[in-house]
């Protein structure tokens, strides 16, 4: 829904929700419109997988009652470590600020509620510089690791 401010169109704030099962559709929809130049077509079972298994802290970002984004993080109490994982935000959303948003949301989820000492996020030579931006540190890269020109760029931030 749209609202108009003196002549304005007015779109409402996004919203982060945790994902629900219904939202499936719509998440692969957005990884999909990111492939192949964030993802690589072979990752889409691995998603599936996870949002079947691990989708426990994982959320959606709503605009306008569209799914815009999602993202999560897994907890790995053994290690007092966290892992932030299958960021996705729709092309047209790029560069909002909405990941930006998802990924200080997750951070302060993980600092309020888990007795964790260090975050962790394994991404790609493409989009690791945006971690660097939120204060996380490059600590190991790995040719190929996703898929063929898809290199591991793992970032620490300690909590």
């Amino acid at each position: 829904m749209h609202f108009q401010a003196q002549g304005i169109p007015y779109t409402p704030y996004p919203m982060i929700r945790p994902y629900i099962p219904a939202d499936k559709e719509k998440v692969l929809g957005l990884l999909r419109l990111n492939t192949p130049l964030y993802f690589h077509s072979s990752e889409e079972p691995d998603l599936l997988a996870y949002l079947a298994q691990d989708a426990e802290h994982y959320y959606v970002v709503e605009e306008a009652g569209e799914i815009i984004g999602s993202g999560g993080f897994n907890l790995f109490p053994e290690q007092k470590t966290a892992r932030i994982s299958w960021d996705i935000i729709h092309p047209a959303h790029h560069g909002k600020g909405i990941g930006k948003q998802l990924t200080l949301y997750r951070i302060n989820e993980i600092r309020r509620n888990h007795p964790v000492e260090l975050i962790i996020v394994r991404t790609t030579q493409l989009v690791y510089r945006f971690y660097e931006k939120l204060g996380f540190e490059l600590v190991k890269t790995e040719k190929d690791f996703w898929a063929k020109g898809f290199d591991l760029y793992q970032l620490h931030k300690p909590v």
